[in-house]
């Protein structure tokens, strides 16, 4: 797993967020190149990814194989336990009420997301998250929000 200290500086502008976000887009890319729609997501503990993964329900042929459960699942095997506490999630799209429900008893501290997902996505169910979650969206929107969208054109 690829760590990354917060003590020295970032590379220009870019923030700790933007940082995770970009490293999230990799896998979401990856799951571009497998033609599964291109979400990806990572957890980060103490400046530590110990989760990651992509979207994989088509390859799985598995409705609930979002990148969001794929990484809950990698993290707390990592952490050895089901609550990610001090943990944050990054990932390229919002999450939809399922893999919010699943962030709720997970208990993550924090959610940033790039995408909105005006269709499928929890943001207007606030109350599906835990109540001591932070939810950030919008970061790198636009990358995030191109692959998406580059991806459902192709298909059609």
């Amino acid at each position: 797993m690829r760590t990354y200290n917060f003590d020295t500086p970032l590379a220009g502008k870019e923030t700790a967020d933007e940082y995770y976000m970009r490293e999230a887009l990799v896998l979401a890319k990856q799951a571009y190149e497998q033609d599964e729609i291109p979400v990806g997501a990572l957890i980060v503990c103490h400046d530590r990814i110990i989760g990651k993964g992509y979207n994989l329900t088509e390859t799985l042929k598995d409705v609930t194989a979002h990148a969001e459960m794929q990484t809950i699942t990698a993290a707390a095997s990592y952490l050895g336990g089901k609550y990610l506490h001090d943990c944050i999630l990054y990932v390229t799209l919002e999450p939809c009420i399922m893999c919010a429900g699943a962030l709720r008893w997970s208990q993550i501290k924090k959610v940033v997301y790039g995408a909105p997902d005006p269709k499928k996505g929890s943001a207007e169910y606030g109350i599906l998250y835990h109540p001591k979650t932070e939810i950030i969206g919008n970061v790198m929107e636009k990358e995030c929000a191109a692959l998406i969208t580059s991806f459902f054109r192709n298909k059609r």
